[in-house]
């Protein structure tokens, strides 16, 4: 694309060196991707400077350089284009010059704290159940209609995104389900994107270590909804105090789903148990391996985006009863012995006493719940003995453990975990620093009839730990220990 063109669609401050019949084969905010004839978008991040790179980023073939001020020393064959916020064009650069592939399908976006991957990749499946060539982007993988793509971000930054984009489009798919994360919003990475919907789950806290306040939190999620064009359709968790928040400045199509209260996609738990439950939609039973009132929460979300879309109601029930649920989400796993494990990707206070009080309904009482669980490193550390105390409110026994420590010491996050707890409850819990150790522990406490939750790493297969992704599933722990008994 040439250089000029590819700058139309955004406002320049200055342009130092010559940009006329210049031609761009590559864009990257990364230096160590750049090759020859790239343009490279030098950004301002959280932990680096892109600005810093801007000599690397020339060496390894740069012709034209975005950013917001000039380096110390510039290159005569270089062009420097300047504007005033490389962050916020970077999204509208990257979208045309893939040449704007979100027009050639249906985007539907998924927001809130919690639900977004199992909502987004139920979508997938539906609409892949109804024929269709379909593109997801999702925490657990991307997936371009059955091929799996790796990742390592809620949301990839706005060049990786559009270029996966890209290649969905010529892929031929109709419909892209995608979870928004809220760094996605703030940093402006979904800049650009045509969106044909968006969802709201919930909000609850998560992620203050960047966005430092609820409100901001809130806010990022917002902008979401206020920047869907009003051909797009706006769907919103009624039952959350934020649901109609999100919506007020939208020019969307608006549209409820609720499990308590009048909306345009009303839903019932009749009957449920560890395997699945009976579910009433809109005044129509249906039987779907899924358990717990979140995750009806979901599957209304899921319901009413299709219909949306402009699915068949009865259609989309149907397909309903033969999704299955997304991996780490409330996965179940039956031990020999009689007890039941279940693996939950739960890693905030809000989504511990959603799985926790499920597993309190579904058991009626009978058994015991014992529940191994951790923080992550170098994370919102007000959230840990947040974590900690819902744990022991819905537990029988607690096994305060390991997650990722990322960089920090695991026992100081166990430590800060440990002091939420009330001195009258410490007897019911345990910290284990080794979470394999911690697993095998709870499997040894269970008795026939109890339930275990390993808690906060659901789909994952690593610890991070000091920068090194070790291999580790919990999943894989549980089926070993299984096996031995």
């Amino acid at each position: 694309m040439k250089l000029e063109e590819l700058l139309r669609v955004v406002r320049i401050d200055a342009v130092i060196g010559d940009i006329r019949g210049q031609e761009i084969i590559g864009i990257d905010i990364d230096s160590r991707l750049v090759k020859p004839n790239h343009l490279f978008v030098a950004i301002k991040g959280t932990q680096t400077d892109g600005h810093a790179y801007i000599p690397t980023a020339i060496q390894n073939g740069a012709i034209a350089i975005v950013c917001e001020r000039l380096p110390e020393q510039t290159d005569s064959n270089v062009a420097y284009i300047l504007v005033e916020n490389t962050e916020l064009v970077i999204g509208s650069l990257a979208t045309h010059f893939y040449g704007n592939p979100t027009r050639r399908f249906s985007l539907v976006g998924v927001t809130g704290t919690n639900g977004k991957t199992t909502i987004a990749t139920l979508l997938y499946d539906m609409f892949r159940s109804f024929g269709h060539k379909v593109g997801l982007v999702s925490t657990v993988c991307n997936y371009i209609d059955g091929k799996p793509i790796s990742t390592d971000h809620t949301t990839p930054d706005a060049v990786t995104l559009n270029n996966l984009f890209s290649e969905m489009a010529k892929a031929g798919c109709e419909y892209v389900f995608m979870e928004v994360s809220s760094h996605a919003v703030a940093q402006h990475r979904i800049g650009g994107l045509s969106f044909s919907g968006g969802i709201f789950t919930n909000l609850t806290r998560d992620h203050l270590d960047y966005h430092k306040t609820v409100d901001n939190y809130l806010k990022a999620k917002k902008a979401f909804f206020d920047s869907l064009p009003k051909e797009a359709f706006a769907l919103t968790n009624a039952d959350d105090k934020n649901g109609m928040v999100m919506l007020q400045n939208t020019m969307a199509r608006v549209s409820t789903y609720s499990l308590r209260s009048l909306s345009d996609f009303k839903g019932k738990v009749l009957e449920d148990d560890f395997d699945g439950m009976l579910f009433n939609v809109n005044g129509h039973e249906v039987n779907v391996p899924f358990v717990g009132l979140f995750n009806a929460s979901n599957l209304l979300a899921v319901y009413g985006a299709a219909c949306l879309l402009g699915k068949d109601s009865e259609d989309v029930l149907l397909a309903l009863s033969v999704l299955r649920p997304v991996s780490g989400r409330f996965e179940t796993i039956h031990s020999k012995r009689g007890y039941t494990a279940i693996v939950d990707y739960a890693h905030t206070p809000d989504a511990l006493d959603n799985v926790l009080g499920t597993m309190r309904e579904v058991m009626r009482g009978k058994g015991h719940i014992i529940t191994v669980v951790g923080a992550g490193g170098n994370r919102d550390k007000g959230k840990r003995p947040l974590m900690a105390r819902s744990a022991v409110r819905f537990s029988d026994k607690v096994i305060v453990t390991s997650d990722n420590p990322r960089f920090e010491e695991p026992q100081d996050i166990i430590n800060d975990m440990m002091a939420g707890i009330n001195p009258s409850e410490l007897h019911k819990v345990l910290s284990v620093v080794e979470r394999e150790e911690a697993i095998r522990q709870a499997c040894r406490l269970a008795q026939p009839d109890d339930a275990i939750l390993i808690a906060g790493k659901g789909h994952e297969n690593y610890q991070d730990v000091k920068g090194v992704k070790h291999h580790f599933d919990d999943k894989e722990v549980l089926r070993n220990i299984f096996e031995e008994e």
